[in-house]
């Protein structure tokens, strides 16, 4: 077996960019996984090891995010049985509302990729990391996933046909994110949310979405701020993290044009129009969690542009 091998970071992201719900995403600087492969003399795809998971991920590959990716990769390239050895390095949190899993399936098939070449471009992993990270959240949703593989703001028309683009990320814009030391696992947060909404609740959404691209377009840091109100998803959920409303108005009384839930939760994401406003608003966030004997961890992050990348 070759001890030469190819390693691959993939970031963590942001989903739903509080009113695009599963259809809008952007990727974070760090934290993120780190994937080596290395070609093997024994056939087929193998995780070897799992380093940081305190053994919450399974080594099979048909039950791992990052397994399934680059299996379904190998198989649609006619290379099902090549012989690669995986070795997986979680170094962010599970179930926190960071695209965990997401990116993990990223780094898995970028990773096999690389190792081999290159077969396809790197926008045309996105199915194989889709259909990776769909294991863990039981969803079709590409909004963790495509920031995570593609770096930026992402917007999906439709997730089915993975109609994906990228929107201008404005000058200046930071994001604070916390994560509450709590789990809330991705499918449970779903279990929480209706079926059904109001009229009056989706066109005031739709208001919201739209301003949002457009003040992203546009660089309008006062409309971005207006539109950055869920009024569907939010409710609901809310109610999962502890401490949510105050973390929330500690934010936006700290300047921030708005927060919201990253992803499932249980992080919080804020959005700033600069570094330092996006650093007071991160003190203001972690007092809260702080006060109520919560541990939590922050991240203060511009739009990563680049997404996954080979070291």
């Amino acid at each position: 077996m070759s001890k030469t091998g190819i390693k691959v970071f993939a970031p963590a992201s942001v989903g739903n960019m509080v009113v695009g719900f599963d259809i809008m995403g952007f990727a974070l600087d760090r934290p993120g996984d780190e994937i080596i492969v290395r070609l093997s003399d024994q056939p087929g795809l193998r995780i070897s090891q799992i380093y940081g998971a305190k053994g919450k991920i399974p080594k099979a590959t048909n039950l791992n995010t990052a397994g399934v990716a680059a299996q379904k990769f190998l198989d649609h390239i006619g290379e099902s049985d090549r012989g690669i050895e995986m070795e997986i390095w979680k170094k962010m949190p599970f179930a926190s509302g960071l695209g965990s899993s997401a990116a993990s399936a990223v780094a898995g098939v970028m990773a096999v990729n690389e190792l081999l070449k290159r077969p396809l471009q790197k926008r045309e992993l996105l199915p194989f990391a889709l259909a990776g990270e769909q294991v863990a959240s039981k969803a079709l949703h590409g909004d963790n996933v495509a920031p995570s593989l593609l770096g930026g703001i992402i917007f999906i028309r439709n997730n089915e046909e993975m109609d994906v683009h990228r929107i201008p990320s404005p000058r200046g814009i930071y994001a604070t994110v916390i994560h509450p030391k709590i789990e809330i696992k991705t499918a449970e947060a779903r279990g929480v949310l209706s079926d059904t909404i109001t009229m009056k609740q989706h066109i005031l959404q739709s208001g919201n979405l739209g301003g949002l691209i457009i003040g992203l377009y546009n660089s309008d840091f006062d409309l971005i701020g207006r539109s950055l109100q869920d009024l569907i998803v939010e409710p609901q959920r809310s109610k999962l993290i502890p401490g949510f409303d105050s973390v929330q108005t500690s934010a936006l009384n700290a300047g921030a044009l708005g927060c919201s839930i990253s992803g499932a939760g249980p992080s919080i994401v804020a959005l700033s129009a600069n570094s330092l406003i996006a650093e007071n608003v991160g003190e203001a966030m972690t007092k809260v969690f702080h006060d109520m004997k919560i541990e939590s961890e922050l991240f203060i992050s511009t739009i990563n542009q680049e997404g996954a990348f080979k070291f």
